[in-house]
């Protein structure tokens, strides 16, 4: 087991996939995609007094809303009621008020040609990850995400999330802090893998380490309690 595998069990808890129906349809104004159980839901939010509208997953069950995940973090709209998110060219997109991709999943599809929309679906599970991926209809391998909003965190580290490192692509998961509580746009806050020490860390401004968890040893992190 890799260091930064049993760093994700030391925060987390066990999650249980939850099967349930799934859905095609695009998404706009106040219409959100809920979560089997009613843990999370997805769609616009706008953030404290901010004119600027996100898409976004949120607690359902937290009385304030507690966003977890933002897709258009560094690209708002202005109106939620003439965008929407939907499926196009075999990825999930976010289409602004002027019909322009301002967000997507950005993946090349497989098979190809690229499969329609009615072949592919979106679905928010009940730990939080928002999956893309083919109806069972359309593919055996239907359960196995094209793409999960898992690989790509943004301000919070949920249970059964990841926050690694992989060798093969030289990318890693980084959790980064809003700028502000009306702007969740990248702040100066990150956590992220330092693969050579083995070890997170908390940086500023992407450079200066603020907090490191120390290596692993085999057992625990030298300097998390």
């Amino acid at each position: 087991m890799t260091w930064w595998n049993c760093w994700n069990q030391h925060m987390q808890k066990l999650s249980i996939l939850i099967k349930h129906d799934s859905v095609n349809q695009s998404l706009t104004g106040n219409q959100t995609l809920v979560s089997p159980a009613e843990n999370f839901e997805l769609g616009f939010f706008k953030p404290g007094q901010s004119p600027n509208y996100y898409i976004g997953i949120w607690y359902m069950k937290v009385k304030t809303r507690t966003i977890v995940w933002v897709a258009n973090r560094e690209t708002p709209i202005s109106d939620a009621f003439s965008s929407k998110l939907q499926i196009l060219n075999g990825n999930l997109v976010l289409l602004n008020e002027s019909n322009t991709q301002i967000w997507s999943t950005n993946i090349t599809p497989t098979p190809t040609p690229t499969p329609t929309p009615s072949a592919l679906s979106v679905v928010l599970l009940d730990d939080g990850n928002l999956v893309l991926r083919y109806n069972s209809s359309s593919s055996s391998s239907s359960i196995t995400p094209i793409w999960q909003s898992f690989d790509h965190p943004t301000n919070t580290f949920l249970p059964g999330g990841k926050l690694g490192y992989n060798k093969r692509t030289n990318t890693k998961q980084i959790i980064t802090s809003w700028k502000s509580t009306e702007d969740p746009s990248m702040g100066p806050f990150s956590l992220e893998v330092d693969q050579d020490e083995k070890q997170y860390v908390i940086k500023w401004n992407k450079s200066e380490q603020y907090w490191a968890s120390g290596s692993w040893n085999g057992r625990i992190f030298s300097s998390v309690p």
